[in-house]
């Protein structure tokens, strides 16, 4: 199972350009901005994303595993924190490691610590590059050893472009009846066809039983 699940969070990570750090028992230590990076912004959002995506899949996950007969599957928290830190080899003449370290760090992962679990939890300066995208709701603040002042936290929610699609929407449940339509996601083709059926559908609703 835990195999199963790193191999899964690796793939979305790599999908989303982060650079894999480290496995520490389940949990991944992972970094965007080196060796490449695409801009502060880009990749805050990036991060953002493949937090999102990560969620998803355990989701999905979660319905196979059941069926495995595991009743408690995995719940994945998320800390995300977006600083200047020192990449670089570390380690001793005999064992270098691909690395980073500073305060940034344990900010990341004091933010993890923090979250419910199936949260994902970011701090203000992450929140400051992606709140155009991302729908987030503010939350309390944490103090983080090391940092004098306490740290604003925000919960990362959704893509705002999945959000408004959701809420454009066509939803609705009558004894003997439902209906769902998300237009925004539909093709033409799709549009047509689901035309065509509404239209044979009310044909038969406003025909009366002979």
């Amino acid at each position: 199972l835990l195999n199963h699940y790193l191999t899964e969070m690796s793939k979305i990570a790599s999908d989303h350009g982060a650079t894999i750090d480290k496995y520490v028992g389940d949990a991944i230590l992972m970094f965007f901005g080196d060796p490449e990076t695409r801009g502060v912004k880009e990749d805050a959002l990036a991060c953002a994303q493949m937090a999102l995506a990560m969620q998803k899949r355990i989701s999905e996950l979660a319905e196979v595993w059941r069926d495995m007969g595991i009743e408690t599957p995995l719940r994945c928290r998320i800390g995300i924190h977006t600083d200047y830190c020192t990449v670089g080899n570390f380690g001793s003449e005999d064992r270098m490691d691909y690395t980073i370290i500073g305060g940034a760090v344990n900010l990341a992962s004091r933010l993890e610590q923090e979250a419910p679990p199936g949260a994902i939890l970011i701090s203000y300066e992450t929140f400051a590059q992606v709140k155009d995208s991302i729908d987030c709701e503010e939350l309390g603040h944490v103090q983080v050893k090391g940092i004098a002042y306490p740290v604003a936290t925000y919960r990362v929610i959704d893509l705002k472009a999945n959000l408004a699609a959701a809420r454009r929407a066509v939803r609705t449940e009558l004894p003997h009846f439902r209906l769902e339509l998300e237009p925004e996601l539909m093709s033409p083709d799709e549009r047509g066809d689901a035309a065509t059926a509404l239209r044979d559908a009310l044909d038969r609703l406003c025909h009366k039983p002979g």
